[in-house]
């Protein structure tokens, strides 16, 4: 019997289907070390890995206004231009809101003390009938723990240079992101296979778009949410409404959690400045605008950028929070999309039963 046979033979003697069931555990095996070593370099980068992700979402959003601006522009300029108004519309925006919060912080501030008054009145001459003195152990006890929460003087200064200098690497990164993204990408693609570069670089282009989808999806979302929460703020008379609404904005961008949070403060605020009237208004416009937000705004926006299960979406939001904190679960649905958008068109283009029967398919 020649070689080919009992090489035939064996494979006859092994079930086609335990052959298959080993690859499929190898390969198993193979991308989970791979997702291993690359999320333990990643918390080790931590600084590097948040500072690129928050670039590549920066230059989702900026992407289309460094393209207008290339087509009259050389493309440093249009990058450095389009760089230069994304600082110039955070440090304006961050002038105006200290301009404001500077003249209403007192009154808040006494707002708030007496409020708090209030309730310890509540706790000892209402139905509890507390005394005096457990409320004021209780409300020592809190202020000890809210003191002992805080951060030291010099972790604060090091969370502070740490941030800056991510900042710093991130606009560096995008700067180069909206120079010469597509450049670097045809790179990254001419070191793998010569066989799989066409594939690979249209799973980037099928990543891309869906990152770019996602992130001014958040944005409109983002926007609608501020502006309608915030109308609904003035008319109530809420303090710091703009403030608040700045922080429904930032809030829209993580996912589930981000507008719970974030209403819940507007809700608080209202609470201790104008009674608990105006505030069960405000909870009300913040639950009918998140309905609108959920059941209309987020299927026509972002129905095609993000097809991910809730279920999924918390996970994502909640591993990015604890791995990398604020700015990790602000990054994790956007991977998790991108993943998924990659490994789909990585699938469409794998193998099919034309190739499995030894004939070869053509390329997309």
């Amino acid at each position: 019997m020649t070689g080919a046979g009992v090489e035939d033979a064996e494979r006859e003697l092994v079930p086609r289907w335990f052959r298959r069931a080993v690859v499929v555990c190898a390969g198993l095996l193979v991308i989970g070390a791979t997702v291993w070593v690359l999320g333990w370099i990643a918390l080790q980068l931590a600084l590097v890995t948040l500072s690129v992700a928050t670039a590549l979402l920066l230059a989702a959003l900026l992407s289309p206004l460094a393209r207008l601006l290339h087509r009259v522009l050389p493309a440093w300029l249009a990058a450095g231009l389009s760089v230069l108004f994304l600082v110039g519309a955070v440090a304006s925006t961050g002038y105006l809101l200290e301009q404001r919060i500077r003249g209403q912080l007192e009154n808040l501030a006494s707002s708030l003390t007496a409020s708090i008054n209030s309730i310890r009145d509540w706790l000892v001459t209402g139905p509890l009938a507390l005394r005096p003195e457990q409320v004021d152990e209780v409300r020592a006890r809190l202020v000890d723990a809210l003191r002992g929460a805080a951060p030291s003087g010099v972790t604060a200064a090091n969370t502070v240079i740490s941030v800056l200098s991510g900042l710093l690497i991130a606009l560096f990164v995008l700067f180069f992101f909206l120079k010469d993204g597509t450049g670097m990408w045809r790179s990254v693609v001419a070191v793998g296979p010569a066989a799989h570069r066409e594939r690979l670089e249209e799973a980037g282009l099928r990543g891309w778009e869906t990152l770019s989808r996602y992130i001014r999806g958040v944005v409109v979302i983002a926007v609608a949410d501020a502006v309608l929460i915030g109308i609904g703020l003035v008319v109530l008379g809420v303090p710091l409404a703009l403030t608040l609404s700045l922080l429904v904005f930032l809030g829209a961008f993580v996912p589930l959690l981000g507008a719970t949070l974030s209403g819940a403060v507007a809700v608080l605020v209202a609470l201790v400045t104008r009674g608990p009237v105006v505030a069960l208004l405000v909870l009300g416009v913040v639950l009918l605008v998140q309905n609108v937000e959920g059941n209309l705004l987020q299927p026509f926006v972002q129905s095609r950028a993000v097809k991910l299960h809730p279920v999924v979406i918390l996970l994502a939001v909640t591993a990015g929070w604890v791995l990398f904190g604020v700015a990790g679960a602000v990054i994790a649905v956007p991977l998790v999309a991108v993943a998924r958008s990659v490994t789909e068109s990585l699938r469409s283009h794998g193998v099919t039963g034309d190739e499995e029967a030894g004939e070869p398919r053509s390329p997309a």
